[in-house]
């Protein structure tokens, strides 16, 4: 069951346009990765996807993107409840330095309005839990953020996200910046995530779409060149340029 439908989406920073008709469908509670080489739009397809890319001057969309059935650029549309609802994690983890873990946890809870202390630490623990690092962390909530690891303050951020109780998670390049352990952890994160949340992961790295993605879209100069169950995609692609890419012929 799809959750959210892309139909004719365009998209440009002033005059140039990095989007080009984008047609997609995301399934509800699965994996889908966006692959393609840099500047083919990854990014900015995700971030059209919760309303971030309005956030550029000079950038605009045109189509749809309906979520749930309902167009989210309709102008009776709020921005930040879409945002809360489909979350997204950065491709450099940015925890806020000097507030504690558990702040760090539920920054994004208390924009929503004032929430008693018992309840902000459950949710809190509830979302550290949810993205890996509760064990990690449980005995030093009071540190500051800024103190963990690569690949912790990535999970931290993760949990930030999940605190909110999103529907859908947005990842973009999550593991690019971390150590190969950190990286693994990542991808195990999300094979967990997609039993309970909708993820849309833009990746660079072939093997980490095929590990944890149950669809895989390929991009090519800001248009969608296939789309498929990833199996597909990466065994018996339909597009010789798809098959060249995952091959590792170009890109």
């Amino acid at each position: 069951m799809r959750e959210i439908d892309v139909s004719s989406l365009s998209a440009w920073f002033g005059s140039k346009q990095v989007l080009r008709d984008i047609n997609l469908g995301i399934e509800r509670r699965a994996a889908t990765a966006i692959i393609g080489p840099s500047g083919c739009g990854k990014s900015t397809l995700i971030r059209c996807l919760n309303r971030m890319h309005e956030e550029v001057r000079g950038a605009r969309v045109e189509g749809k993107v309906l979520f749930d059935g309902e167009d989210i650029y309709d102008a009776r549309v709020d921005p930040v409840a879409i945002r809360r609802r489909i979350g997204m994690v950065f491709q450099k983890p940015n925890p806020f330095p000097t507030m504690s873990i558990l702040e760090n946890a539920v920054a994004g809870l208390k924009l929503l309005g004032r929430l008693p202390k018992p309840e902000l630490q459950e949710r809190g623990e509830k979302a550290l839990r949810a993205a890996g690092l509760w064990d990690e962390v449980k005995d030093r909530l009071g540190d500051p953020g800024g103190r963990l690891s690569g690949g912790q303050q990535q999970r931290l951020c993760i949990a930030r996200a999940l605190a909110v109780e999103p529907d859908v998670l947005l990842m973009d390049e999550p593991a690019s910046a971390l150590d190969p352990a950190s990286t693994l952890r990542i991808e195990e994160l999300v094979t967990e995530l997609k039993d309970r949340y909708t993820v849309v992961i833009v990746t660079h790295n072939m093997q980490q779409a095929a590990r944890v993605a149950d669809w895989t879209l390929f991009m090519l100069y800001g248009e969608v060149v296939e789309f498929g169950p990833t199996s597909r995609i990466f065994t018996t692609p339909e597009d010789q340029r798809t098959e060249d890419y995952v091959t590792g012929r170009f890109g």
